[in-house]
Order: C-alpha cells, then sequence, then structure tokens
C-alpha cells in the first residue's frame, strides 16, 4: 500500500522507506528503528494534541482512578472486620476478588465489538454510572453469597471501561504518542491503588460505627457516590468519534482524520464490520503472542488485591499499614509515565518490557528471601514499580501493531485485556492466608510469570522485524514499519 502523505516536506531515504508512525525519520541505509530524529510538527497540530489533552486525559484518568478505587476497595475493607461481619472463612475472601474477573472476561470483547457501533463517550460514561451504583450496594450486602453476586456484576459493569478508554485514545493519538497517554492513564490506577489506603484510614479511623454503620460500608458509599458524580460529567466531557465530538471545531476533525490517515501502517486494510474485526484479530498469530505477553505480566501484578495483606506482615496496626501502601504505588505511578514517555520518543518497546519486567523479579525475589521489615518495605517499593510500568509499552504496542483496522483494534485491545485478567482470575488464589507471612508462593509464581512475558516480547520482536523485511522488500514508495 503506497503511503500518502499531504504538505510534508521531502523526505530522507532508508531505500524510501520511512517510520511515519513514529513521526521519525532514519537517514542511513542500514539504520534500525532505535536511530531517528524527530520532524517537525505543525502549530495547528501541537495545538490539537494539547486540546485533546486538556479534554481526554483528566477525563479517563480520573475515570480510571474510580474505576480501581471501586474494585480494590475490598482489599482495604478486608482490614475493618469486612470478612468477620459477613462470616467469611478459608478461601472465600479470595473467590470474592476473582470472581470479578470472570464478570469482567465475559464482557470485554463483545462490549468492544460494540463501542464502534455506539458513541464511546456516552457509551462509557453509562456503564461508569451503572458500576458505582453496583459498587455502592456492595455496602448492602449481609452474607458472602451477596458479595460474590455484587463482584460478578461490578465486574461485568466495569468491564467496557478499560478496552474502551485505549480504544478511544487510539482514535485520537497517533502511535508514537499512545504509550505515554496509556502510561498516564496508568498512572490513575496506580495512584487509585495507593491512595484508596489513605481514603481508607481517615474513613475506618473516623466513621466506623457512625449512624450504626461500619467503616467499610461507608467506604463503598462514599467511593459509589464520588463515581457516579464523575460518571454524569463524563458524558460532557468524554469525546466520541470526532465527527461527533462537539468540543472539536470542523478544522480540528478535519485534522484528527488526517492525523490517522498518515499515522496507519503499510498493511492497513479497508472498512470492515465488527464480525470481519473479530475474524481479523482472532487470524492473526500475533494477537495471541500480545494475549499471552499480557496474561503473564497481569499474572506477575496479581499482588495488587493483597497488598495491603502483604504489608500487614510489616508488623504495623491498620492505619500505620494502610498509610505504608500509599508510597510505593505513586512512585510506581511516576514510573509507569516516565517509561512510556521513553517508549514513546526511543521508538523502542522490546527492551523497555524486559528492563522494566527484570526490575520487577528483582523485588518479587528480595520480597520472597527475606522477612526483615526495611528490606521488605524496600522490595514493597521495586516490584510494583517494575511489575506496571511494562502495562502502557505492551497495551501501546499491541494497539499500533494490531491496528490494520479500527474494528480489528478495538476487539485486539479487548481480547488482550480479557486474557490479561485472565491471570486475576488465578493469580488471587496464589496468596493464602497459609503462606503468610513469606508469601512464597505468590512472590515466586510472579517472578515466573514475569519471566515469560519477557519471553513474550522477544518472539513478538523477532516476528516484527520479519514483517518489516518483507515489506522493505515488496513496496517501492514509502511504508510505515512495525516499531519493536
Amino acid at each position: 500500500m503506497e503511503l500518502k502523505m499531504q504538505d510534508s516536506p521531502p523526505t530522507p531515504k532508508l531505500s524510501d522507506t520511512t517510520i511515519v508512525n513514529e513521526e521519525v525519520f532514519m537517514t542511513e541505509q542500514d539504520s534500525e528503528p532505535g536511530c531517528h530524529v524527530e520532524t517537525s510538527v505543525s502549530p495547528g497540530e501541537k495545538a490539537l494534541v494539547r486540546k485533546l489533552d486538556f479534554y481526554i486525559m483528566p477525563t479517563i484518568c480520573i475515570m480510571y482512578f474510580l474505576n480501581y478505587v471501586d474494585r480494590n476497595a475490598i482489599a482495604q475493607a478486608r482490614l475493618n472486620h469486612f470478612e468477620s461481619d459477613l462470616n467469611m472463612a478459608g478461601n472465600e475472601f479470595n473467590t470474592a476478588v476473582s470472581i470479578l474477573f470472570v464478570g469482567y472476561v465475559l464482557m470485554q470483547v463483545p462490549s468492544n465489538m460494540l463501542i464502534t457501533r455506539i458513541k464511546p463517550g456516552i457509551y462509557m460514561s453509562g456503564w461508569m454510572f451503572l458500576w458505582a451504583v453496583v459498587s455502592t450496594c456492595t455496602a448492602a450486602v449481609k452474607s458472602y453469597r451477596g458479595l460474590v453476586a455484587c463482584r460478578f456484576f461490578l465486574g461485568i459493569a466495569e468491564a467496557p471501561f478499560y478496552p474502551g478508554a485505549t480504544y478511544i485514545l487510539a482514535i485520537y493519538y497517533t502511535h508514537s504518542e499512545m504509550a505515554t497517554r496509556v502510561g498516564l492513564m496508568y498512572c490513575g490506577q496506580l495512584l487509585a491503588t495507593g491512595f484508596t489506603g489513605l481514603i481508607s484510614a481517615g474513613v475506618f479511623a473516623g466513621m466506623d460505627g457512625l449512624q450504626g454503620v461500619a467503616g467499610w460500608q461507608w467506604l463503598f458509599i462514599i467511593e459509589g457516590a464520588l463515581t457516579a458524580f464523575v460518571a454524569i460529567l463524563g458524558f460532557w466531557f468524554l469525546p466520541n468519534t470526532p465527527h461527533d465530538t462537539h468540543w472539536l471545531s470542523a478544522e480540528e476533525r478535519k485534522l484528527v482524520q488526517a492525523r490517522t490517515e498518515r499515522d496507519r501502517i503499510s498493511d492497513a486494510l479497508g472498512e470492515a464490520t465488527a464480525w470481519d474485526g473479530l475474524k481479523q484479530a482472532f487470524g492473526d498469530r500475533r494477537t495471541w503472542l500480545f494475549c499471552l505477553m499480557q496474561m503473564f505480566h497481569l499474572s506477575a501484578c496479581s499482588f495488587n488485591a493483597f497488598f495491603p495483606t502483604v504489608a500487614k506482615t510489616l508488623g504495623y496496626n491498620t492505619t500505620v499499614t494502610l498509610l505504608l501502601t500509599c508510597p510505593p504505588f505513586v512512585l510506581a505511578g511516576i514510573g509507569s509515565t516516565v517509561v512510556g514517555w521513553s517508549s514513546g520518543r526511543l521508538n523502542e518497546r522490546t527492551w523497555h518490557v524486559t528492563v522494566t519486567l527484570s526490575t520487577a523479579i528483582i523485588g518479587f525475589v528480595i520480597a520472597a528471601s527475606t522477612l526483615n521489615t526495611a528490606a521488605r518495605y524496600v522490595a514493597c517499593f521495586i516490584f510494583p514499580v517494575g511489575a506496571f510500568s511494562a502495562n502502557s509499552v505492551i497495551v501501546g504496542w499491541a494497539s499500533s501493531t494490531l491496528s490494520q483496522t479500527v474494528e480489528k483494534r478495538a476487539v485486539v485491545l479487548a481480547i488482550t485485556n480479557v486474557f490479561g485478567h485472565i491471570g486475576y482470575i488465578y493469580g488471587a488464589y496464589l496468596w493464602p492466608d497459609s503462606d503468610e507471612p513469606r508469601y512464597g508462593i505468590g512472590f515466586g509464581a510472579s517472578a515466573g510469570f514475569a519471566l515469560l512475558s519477557i519471553c513474550c516480547a522477544w518472539v513478538v520482536r523477532t516476528l516484527l522485524i520479519q514483517e518489516n523485511n518483507k515489506m522493505r522488500v515488496s513496496d517501492a514508495g514509502n511504508v510505515n514499519l512495525y516499531s519493536y
């Protein structure tokens, strides 16, 4: 497919090959994608990107923050006589954590097939309001069975958000801009995991027993109400398609479309139906490699829902334990943003995944090897930074590699997220109470999963190098190459 570029200056040669989707050009015959210089971007395009960032990024980051606040409230509730109030025992808490992801997995692919046919901003805000209602209802459960039912439906209601959010980002941002934005969005999740501890500490200390309501019940009520409020704001701030977004001018809509066309990989296909996108995604072997990569990666992150429990092994009281959970995730949020920016800036994926997950492995090994309070808390900084920083790179990489059609990209984002969260289903059982305080099973398995994710990244890299070589040979004109 010949790449058409409008209003662009003549470009240097690399056997007539350029990497436009990363907004870089290489000038030497034997250069690789990592060697590049940036091209100039028009003032109009810079202004558009700033406007997109102003409307999209704060809204999506706050929504994702609340997505995880509501999902992980159960981890903090556990420290406020939650299990005893519901007469839970054995692995019932683990099952309550795990069942959310069953509903989550079931809804992912159908939702992202549907989002290409519905206004995505309205669609996602509606689902957010629904999950706010379900989350608030958790405060009213009286038994383990009621909790399991609530968690299952919360998973269904929360499922459309993450793949839907990444789909919106993919509509409006170029491949070189994606990793940074996904990193920023993911930062919202990490801050949620950290700051939920601060919120919970305040609620449990000041509201436990207020009006005859337990602290963990107030936690679900307050967080659910805040989520519902933000969902209503989302109807105005979240964009739909470029042609249906009220805060874009006619010229800006044309520029968004032009950026999309310029950014397409050279093996892009024409228009497709939702079912065509499903078949294209399932028929591409790279889809399944990215699925495995993300599944192993998120399996290594299964400590997320048990982090307060792990932190409790440091020997402090409930309030101090909850406060100690915050700093590691703030640092992880910063790390995720920096790694996402670096990946986009350097046009590199594999080594970013390798270095971050190797860092996580070091943290897991330290945490499993010692019960020393200082060493273990240092490890609690190392493994979240390493494990979570890889996410924006993997998601952005999958989105840019498998974007031959809009429908295929939407399905791919959903499938990779489905496989990733399958890891959370069985990951919940890697942290049994019987393994306290060392939690060697959880930390050891997490290290192994991180290593497997690294292996998948290198397999994908090898395949993409082969694909790039084929495109260089088959297309005599300018082509967009895959990043790896």
